[in-house]
């Protein structure tokens, strides 16, 4: 897929101030991350990660291209749809969509991949960091078949970094408070 280069940077942003280094970044965050925070990623997933892949209906899938081009996509199904092979492998199958194919032709180009795993009305987020690859078959298909229908491919992830990230995201949006929400739209998928 032939997307459009990156416009230069508008005229109306030259009295922004723009940040440009790692130092700066770690002095107006406040100072290194607590260790805390850094401890808590893994390679494998835990006993509360799988229990959240169980009761999780949707995620985000990040990928991008060889020239750094980014997609995210969201993807959903029934409760526990991602496969868990492993502690450190899991695999996303593909239900019927757009036919666009915009991750699968990044995966293609760059395997490496972000996952945000979301479970509604709880303050629990998965993130997974991997390596993807795209099946056409494999022994644990059939256990992906929804109504019926057996997934054609599957995303598989090897997982190089798992960790739960802070839910102050999902209070501060209300995401899960109908209260806050605006008024529904139609559907124009």
């Amino acid at each position: 897929m032939t997307r459009a280069p990156s416009p230069p940077a508008s005229a109306a942003t030259k009295d922004h101030t723009e940040l440009t280094s790692a130092e700066e970044l770690c002095e107006l965050l406040g100072g290194e991350p607590h260790p805390v925070v850094i401890d808590k990623v893994k390679q494998h997933l835990s006993p509360g990660d799988l229990d959240l892949l169980a009761r999780s209906p949707f995620l985000l899938l990040s990928t991008s291209d060889a020239r750094g081009n980014c997609d995210a996509s969201p993807r959903g199904d029934v409760p526990g749809f991602v496969k868990v092979v492993d502690s450190g492998t899991i695999a996303i199958p593909d239900r019927p969509g757009n036919r666009r194919g915009d991750s699968f032709h990044n995966i293609l180009a760059n395997p490496h991949v972000g996952l945000v795993h979301l479970v509604p009305g709880s303050k629990e987020i998965l993130r997974v960091n991997g390596r993807a690859r795209i099946l056409t078959d494999a022994p644990y298909f059939e256990g992906m078949t929804v109504a019926g229908r057996r997934p054609v491919l599957a995303i598989e992830v090897t997982i190089d970094e798992v960790y739960r990230h802070c839910p102050a995201s999902l209070r501060r949006a209300g995401l899960w408070q109908p209260e806050t929400w605006t008024a529904a739209d139609s559907d124009t998928a």
